[in-house]
């Protein structure tokens, strides 16, 4: 998918009817869980339901206004697709636990007035590419932030948090949506480089050796994260943005393979250097060991594989099951409290709801007029579905369960908030600029 610059034709505002369509239906289907979850409870309706249905009503509303006001082209299926996996997840973390959903329903909040700042202040998405290297500073910045001694905590073996006084946070959430555009700018500006082949080997051919820098340099980040926080999962998340925009933006097969063959290698070192590493790859292998299902870590996984297999083909129902059973079931483990009380259904629905959000932000991509709006959209395209992947195979034993959060879904406020930013950047390019005489009728600068 080599990417080159092209020139597109003006795209039209798209019809409301679609928009609000969508954005109704998110909105039915988010309360209606909500609902359905506070019956299966406790068998009536939530106290908080006026509060909660006001948030998500007056906040869904908000979102489609800001939109259709600063973002008229976009596609309408974006927001309302991650707006409904947001509904959900809420539902299920107010299952949980009612305190955890006053605290995620605030989360939201706060989220979607960064959603509409993000669609508001970001009139060009090109304008991002303007600011290369002081992006990519300050997200390098937040990735290491947690290794700052006095402020960084670990937490479950992996060095994540950063505690400021009363606030504590994942500074590496929002490091991702910044990294992310970094890449994508300096993608853009080198991928002419990146894309000369000198030499072969078997049927691969190969850019100059100096030319394989970017792709060393990426693997040794992403071991520094495993080396200094301990985290599998990020380590993995991030090399493998990287790898896959750099195809994106040379169209070389050589770089998956590299890619392919330096995780591999990396993978292997962290397994060889560090125990907690070694420990999730036991875990993986052994989770239903009877000798070991009832030790920390493996009965987690335990946990989970049995809610899972409880749950059948239509789940327990909301509300009706055991998931608080699965340690962390908020946060790591929340799409197995989810196959618990859905079943298989609903787990693959939840599945293809995150299939129609990458794909639309494939389709942006492929459709946005320049190199970087292309491989901007790709990128975060690419880090949410890395993102489900990892925790799901993780949960569902295809890979080890590493500490990734499940997009819009799980609890946790960095995540939901890094979320909503990378969606309204969708938004953005999948909109294109703001028209001059729209910024002018909008209060912007013509």
């Amino acid at each position: 998918a080599h990417v080159v610059n092209r020139v597109a034709a003006p795209r039209s505002r798209t019809s409301l009817a679609p928009s609000i369509a969508f954005t109704v239906l998110a909105l039915v289907l988010s309360i209606g869980a909500y609902v359905i979850a506070g019956y299966g409870k406790r068998g009536q309706l939530p106290a908080t339901f006026v509060l909660y249905a006001t948030i998500f009503a007056a906040g869904y509303a908000g979102a489609l206004l800001a939109i259709r006001a600063f973002a008229p082209r976009a596609d309408p299926a974006l927001f309302p697709t991650a707006a409904v996996l947001v509904g959900l997840g809420f539902a299920m973390i107010f299952r949980l636990s009612g305190g955890l959903a006053a605290e995620q329903a605030t989360w939201i909040v706060v989220g979607l007035i960064a959603f509409a700042l993000t669609v508001i202040v970001v009139r060009d998405a090109r304008m991002l590419d303007a600011y290369t290297y002081t992006i990519g500073l300050l997200g390098l910045v937040l990735l290491l932030l947690p290794v700052v001694p006095g402020i960084g905590q670990t937490i479950n073996g992996a060095r994540l948090w950063v505690q400021i006084g009363p606030l504590g946070f994942q500074p590496a959430e929002i490091g991702k949506v910044l990294v992310v555009i970094f890449l994508a700018s300096y993608l853009t500006q080198k991928r002419e480089l990146l894309q000369v082949a000198t030499s072969r080997i078997g049927p691969l051919r190969l850019p100059p050796a100096k030319h394989l820098g970017p792709v060393l340099l990426a693997w040794g980040a992403s071991l520094a994260i495993l080396f200094l926080q301990r985290d599998l999962g990020a380590s993995l998340l991030y090399f493998g943005i990287f790898v896959v925009m750099l195809w994106v933006a040379t169209g070389r097969a050589a770089y998956l393979v590299i890619g392919l063959i330096l995780f591999v290698a990396g993978a292997y070192i962290g397994w060889l250097l560090f125990d907690h590493v070694q420990l999730r790859v036991d875990i993986w292998l052994h989770a239903l060991d009877p000798a070991k299902v009832f030790d920390q870590g493996f009965g987690q996984l335990a946990q989970a594989q049995f809610g899972m297999a409880s749950g059948g083909l239509v789940g327990t129902g909301l509300g009706q099951g055991s998931p608080g059973l699965i340690p962390f079931a908020s946060t790591d483990f929340i799409f197995a409290a989810i196959g618990e009380e859905l079943g298989l259904l609903g787990s693959t629905a939840i599945l293809l709801l995150y299939l129609v959000l990458v794909g639309k932000g494939l389709r942006v991509g492929l459709r946005a007029p320049d190199a970087f709006s292309t491989l901007l959209a790709v990128g975060l395209s690419t880090l949410v579905a890395l993102q489900a992947f990892v925790i799901v195979g993780g949960v569902t034993r295809i890979i080890p369960l590493t500490g990734v959060t499940l997009p819009f879904v799980s609890y946790g406020g960095s995540s939901l908030v890094s979320n909503f930013v990378l969606l309204g950047l969708l938004v953005r390019v999948s909109s294109g600029p703001l028209a001059p005489r729209e910024r002018t009728s909008r209060g912007g600068a013509a």
